[in-house]
């Protein structure tokens, strides 16, 4: 491969979980991300189906990568996977070009959703992807892992929307098995793990679970030294919002609002300090 050259492969369905004979979409890409000449490159790239990357300003200090569901949402039956790694010294910065929609899924079919994310020594990865809306009858199970090198730095958020407030949607009937498992060095430092399962509204409602809130988010910040930051961190979360760090290097935050701008209001200017710059431009619009 000539140096600075992205190689393109077609990367075949895994279709170890087919059988309905309806057709169903299935998406796959993966991209590994190196550190060259003072700036992050990239260095592979692969995608097939209805995933897509784009890659809105080339190489700089972080490579930018926009996720693209080119099936518009997610479905029972449904399969997608995304595979990224920023190798030593690299920097990279993962979005998606929309919120993410998960619609009814069709008798005992679930869409699955599988992010594979590692970070070589010294690297950084912010994992930013925009809000995922359930609608009625949603199905799916999604797993996010992220494996780091001890002196790696993530920065990772998931919003979770359960029926758009200003649409009056409401979600009696879900289907979720939701899990973020982070390892530095081989070691499981964080695991999250949400399993929500029929009438969503109510379960939503109890005092001790989200107080009737229908959109949360879940921040996880692993980098050395963050920790010290956690006082200013808790600055920037509102009355239905907090944050711990459970460990040496490890910051974990909830938040909870009434709707998605609501949320995304408070998400905003914490990922702006803790990203140290401006957020890919698919937050803005």
């Amino acid at each position: 491969m000539a140096e600075d050259r992205a190689g393109s492969v077609e990367i075949p369905y895994d279709r170890s979980h087919d059988g309905a004979a309806l057709t169903r979409a299935r998406g796959r890409a993966s991209l590994s991300v190196r550190h060259a000449r003072g700036a992050s490159r990239l260095r592979a790239l692969g995608q097939s189906g209805s995933a897509k990357l784009l890659f809105p300003h080339g190489a700089g200090e972080m490579l930018q990568a926009t996720w693209l569901n080119t099936a518009g949402g997610i479905t029972g039956g449904d399969r997608f996977a995304l595979d990224a790694c920023a190798e030593d010294g690299a920097a990279l910065s993962l979005t998606s070009q929309a919120a993410e929609r998960i619609y009814r899924a069709r008798g005992a079919e679930t869409g699955r959703m599988t992010t594979r994310l590692s970070l070589g020594a010294g690297a950084r990865l912010h994992w930013l992807p925009q809000e995922t809306i359930f609608f009625q009858g949603a199905a799916l199970d999604r797993h996010l892992q992220v494996e780091m090198a001890q002196d790696a730095a993530f920065l990772g958020i998931e919003t979770l929307i359960f029926g758009r407030a200003a649409m009056g949607e409401d979600v009696t009937q879900l289907n979720l098995r939701d899990r973020i498992e982070l390892r530095r060095a081989g070691r499981l430092i964080h695991s999250d793990r949400l399993a929500l399962r029929g009438d969503a509204r109510a379960r939503l409602g109890g005092a001790h679970v989200a107080g009737g809130a229908r959109a949360m988010a879940s921040l996880v910040i692993a980098a050395p030294g963050i920790d010290a930051r956690l006082p200013a961190i808790r600055d920037f979360l509102p009355a239905r919002g907090g944050a711990s760090a459970p460990l040496a290097g490890l910051v974990v935050a909830r938040i909870l609002a009434d709707d998605g701008f609501d949320i995304r209001q408070r998400l905003v200017p914490l990922l702006r300090y803790l990203s140290g710059s401006e957020l890919p431009r698919p937050w803005m619009i």
